[in-house]
């Protein structure tokens, strides 16, 4: 497994899919995952879901910069770093945006978002 990889189609998917269809990125999630969204906290799959799915705009594009990773701990665990901007409909400037996830291992193979942490830069 190449984390790079890994990490690359982790953020092709996740952005698509959250720009797409907000509500599919439920499976990406647990009952123990944890999101904080600009300082807000919410745990499990169904609260983050509805958290995402309540934002107040209907479309928006994400342009990735950067994406960095690291193994994490024994069990296989992973932490992407992401770095972008994205661009609400109807709006004509772009916001800036960082997002760690920290991904784990499912026995299918796969992973699964243990915590997630978002914020917009302002500078």
């Amino acid at each position: 497994m190449d984390p790079e990889a890994v990490a690359k189609a982790f953020v092709d998917h996740y952005y698509r899919t959250f720009d797409g269809n907000r509500a599919a990125l439920g499976g990406l999630y647990h009952d123990a995952s944890m999101l904080t969204f600009e300082g807000d906290k919410i745990q499990g799959a169904a609260a983050i879901v509805a958290k995402l799915t309540s934002l107040p705009f209907q479309q928006c594009a994400h342009a990735i910069s950067t994406v960095d990773c690291q193994p994490s701990g024994p069990a296989g665990g992973m932490l992407v770093f992401v770095s972008g901007s994205l661009q609400l409909a109807g709006e004509s400037h772009t916001l800036k945006f960082s997002q760690m996830f920290h991904l784990m291992p499912t026995p299918q193979g796969s992973f699964y978002v243990l915590n997630d942490i978002f914020r917009l830069n302002y500078a």
